[in-house]
């Protein structure tokens, strides 16, 4: 099948001078994207097949760039939330299968048929459903079967597999391409997820009517392959956060596996002034200032992506130096202490609120600790009025 990308202008591919007109950016490293999904796939057998999962706008990074660069990069196929989703990475590129994880409507499915896709089927009214719609347009529709083995959303429960099985089989105008699962706690219950991976191969083990070679058969995330087993009957791999460089779990297997993080998410200071000794700050007066005071206001608040709960508990990076949150975040500003900054600041400088700056650091998952979420809900929480700058090499600072 032969592979092409639309020769589509990306929304923003800048140089770093390029910044000085924003207020409030996030970059997003695509080189270091490719060596993280490179790093990932030497640390797999040749022969595990990499699906890069790249749903809710690929996890905040934007889906038109980094699907473009996941497809120089060399990955096998995708996978996404939704329809709509789908229809977007088709139209940026074909040759590659694209596997919709979640439930498709009855008025989405013409587009399965107009966009090459690939659904996920639950149940057996799924299964009677679509292959009436590919019987009356005379065409065959691969699908990917999933079985709950203890997540409890989608997919069928375990133990009635046969029925969608038979159900699979008696279908003309539909094509088994895959069957998978998805771990419920891959990342904290290891041996719950060693008993999913034996309720999901006792499930397909009973299938006598298709060579098992012929299908994709994928259970693990970035989560699931920290117990993922080489020589199992596993072909695929799901890779969402890890090849962001989101690595929050511990891997035996991975540590071949060396990932960067690609996001930064940067701001300006608006203004700086002095407050007195006993002045308070923002809604609530929720701080009172202990000392005669330099503060600064950062052009972003929570109406950007900047969490609620870092109110009087995150900070930021200013001149490479960690500044206090002071008071409530709040829709368009933040407060932040910068008395202690050996180099004074100005209006205009750069605020660092995820990632490095000259020397200083503000990893993600620490920023995702003070905001009392996950990492992953923190980049798909980073607005759409934050323009996302995209890079092939980007510097420090």
């Amino acid at each position: 099948m032969d592979r092409q990308t639309e020769n589509r202008r990306p929304n923003r591919l800048v140089s770093e001078t390029s910044t000085a007109n924003l207020r409030c950016w996030a970059e997003i490293d695509l080189a270091a994207l490719e060596r993280n999904l490179k790093s990932i796939r030497g640390a797999l057998p040749d022969r595990i097949r990499y699906m890069a999962v790249v749903k809710a706008d690929a996890y905040g990074h934007g889906m038109q760039q980094t699907v473009a660069r996941l497809m120089h990069a060399g990955v096998d196929m995708f996978a996404v939330a939704n329809v709509l989703e789908a229809v977007n990475i088709r139209e940026i590129g074909t040759g590659w299968p694209i596997i919709v994880l979640g439930a498709t409507l009855a008025n989405e499915e013409s587009y399965l048929f107009e966009y090459d896709l690939i659904p996920t089927v639950s149940t057996v009214e799924e299964v009677e459903r679509l292959n009436a719609n590919a019987k009356q347009r005379e065409k065959t529709l691969k699908v990917h079967i999933k079985i709950d083995t203890g997540m409890g959303r989608l997919g069928i429960w375990h133990e009635y597999a046969d029925s969608l099985f038979d159900a699979m089989r008696a279908a003309s105008h539909l094509e088994l391409d895959g069957i998978y699962t998805h771990f419920a706690a891959a990342d904290r219950d290891p041996e719950f997820t060693r008993m999913q991976r034996s309720l999901f191969a006792g499930a397909i083990a009973k299938i006598d009517w298709i060579e098992l070679d012929d299908l994709l058969i994928h259970a693990d995330n970035s989560a699931g392959i920290t117990t993922f087993a080489p020589n199992s009957i596993y072909n695929a791999v799901r890779i969402g956060l890890l090849q962001f460089g989101i690595t929050p779990y511990p891997s035996s297997m991975l540590g071949k596996a060396e990932t960067t993080p690609i996001f930064r998410f940067k701001s300006r200071v608006g203004i700086v002034k002095t407050l007195p000794e006993g002045a308070t700050i923002s809604y609530g007066r929720t701080r009172r200032l202990e000392r005669d005071s330099q503060i600064a206001i950062v052009c972003a608040g929570y109406g950007d992506g900047v969490p609620l709960p870092l109110s009087n508990r995150g900070e930021v990076l200013i001149h490479g130096q960690r500044c206090p949150i002071l008071g409530k975040i709040t829709m368009d500003q933040t407060i932040v202490d910068v008395t202690d900054l050996r180099k004074p600041a100005q209006s205009g400088d750069v605020v660092t609120l995820i990632g490095e700056q000259d020397g200083g650091e503000i990893p993600l998952e620490e920023f995702s600790e003070w905001a009392r979420t996950i990492s992953w809900e923190v980049l798909c929480s980073v607005t759409k009025r934050v323009t996302r700058i995209y890079r092939t090499d980007m510097k420090t600072g």
